[in-house]
């Protein structure tokens, strides 16, 4: 059982860092409980990884019966993530203060972009805009060139369901203590500028030209921290960046001190650059690794995702899982004596409501009634 054995989550269905945050805590032990709309399209729940391990409940929440439903579900949850833009849960009649006037114990976890206040608040947004805010994205891309997207990683993931987590679990801590629950206010545009807490202090030192891209030490401005293309089109990736690291980068690379020698002047990172990727191209990236890997160079292949599982390394880790036919990434972190775990894949909407139901006390012609009425489903 995981360390989270025992607790009762409440996710109302989203997008993004919500399901992600979700998933985590089910992997933990937690019973996620995903409370859906009755249009969810089960063949794509059954596909979402985000969805693993986490029972369905489908409830009609613009109905006053599905309304008082979930109410009656806060008394036995621990935590309830909303997904929505600030204001929805409190039209729907489900808002922090009718939840905590319900469970005062009740951890109460809201996800968005732009945070609960601000000029924004009420904006649309994506994982570009909110890191776009913070200077994450100004950063990542070649000179001279535009920024480049991080997929959805900085905002939404890092930025938002790792801290989403955090939260929760901070939150949880709090109220073995107080007896008391909270509102919880996780912003994807926070969590971004978290992200960076590193590049501030490097601006502050003097270390750092925030106003360039590819001109910095781990912007791919320096030779030793960057990606090369082999004699076969693969790309391996060099983070060589201590002084005995980069002695072997020299030492395997057969790079002379003469041209490689003065390895943090900036001004002549262009120049060892292109002698460096005419070094790289002249094997595969195959033979790379047998010369590098597991070696101090601080060295790897670039793999796409589909091709990482087949890695040794993540195979004799068995960092990936398959769950229903998907290959996907497995439970994280690891814990000694309560390992988390994946029980089952993604749910059908509405394939757990009678027993999630039942559990909480709902009696069986009750259940019934709320079919009937469309409170439920």
């Amino acid at each position: 059982m995981g360390p989270l054995n025992g607790y009762t989550v409440i996710e109302l269905a989203g997008i993004g860092p919500a399901p992600m945050g979700g998933m985590m805590l089910a992997d933990m032990g937690a019973e996620v409980i995903r409370i859906d709309r009755a249009s969810g399209a089960s063949h794509l729940v059954m596909k979402d990884v985000s969805a693993r391990g986490k029972k369905s409940v489908v409830l009609n929440l613009k109905d006053p019966a599905g309304v008082d439903t979930l109410l009656r579900m806060v008394e036995n949850a621990d935590v309830l993530i909303d997904p929505f833009r600030p204001g929805v849960c409190e039209k729907l009649g489900i808002g922090p203060d009718a939840c905590l006037a319900r469970n005062p114990k009740l951890v109460f976890a809201r996800m968005t972009g732009w945070g609960q206040e601000g000029p924004l608040a009420q904006a649309a947004g994506h994982d570009i805009n909110y890191i776009s805010i913070t200077g994450a994205l100004y950063a990542m891309g070649r000179k001279g060139q535009k920024p480049v997207p991080p997929l959805n990683l900085v905002g939404d993931m890092g930025g938002g369901g790792m801290l989403l987590v955090t939260g929760v679990l901070a939150a949880l801590l709090e109220t073995t203590n107080s007896g008391k629950g909270q509102v919880i206010d996780v912003a994807m545009v926070d969590g971004a500028a978290q992200l960076m807490w590193m590049f501030h202090g490097f601006q502050a030192l003097g270390l750092w030209d925030a106003s360039q891209r590819e001109s910095n030490m781990l912007d791919g401005g320096a030779h030793y921290y960057d990606t090369y293309e082999c004699a076969d089109g693969q790309y391996i990736s060099i983070g060589s960046i201590e002084p005995q690291f980069y002695a072997l980068l020299k030492q395997h690379a057969g790079l002379s001190e003469e041209d490689f020698g003065d390895q943090n002047n900036a001004a002549r990172w262009p120049a060892m650059k292109e002698q460096l990727a005419a070094v790289f191209r002249l094997k595969t990236q195959a033979q790379w690794c047998a010369i590098m890997e597991g070696t101090d160079v601080c060295f790897a292949p670039v793999l796409s995702f589909v091709d990482a599982p087949a890695h040794p390394a993540n195979v004799a880790r068995q960092t990936y899982i398959e769950v229903d036919g998907v290959t996907q990434p497995a439970p994280a972190p690891r814990f000694s004596r309560t390992p988390s775990n994946v029980l089952h894949g993604g749910h059908q909407p509405g394939q757990d409501t009678d027993l999630v139901l039942a559990a909480m006390g709902f009696g069986e012609r009750e259940i019934s009634e709320l079919k009937q009425k469309g409170a439920i489903a």
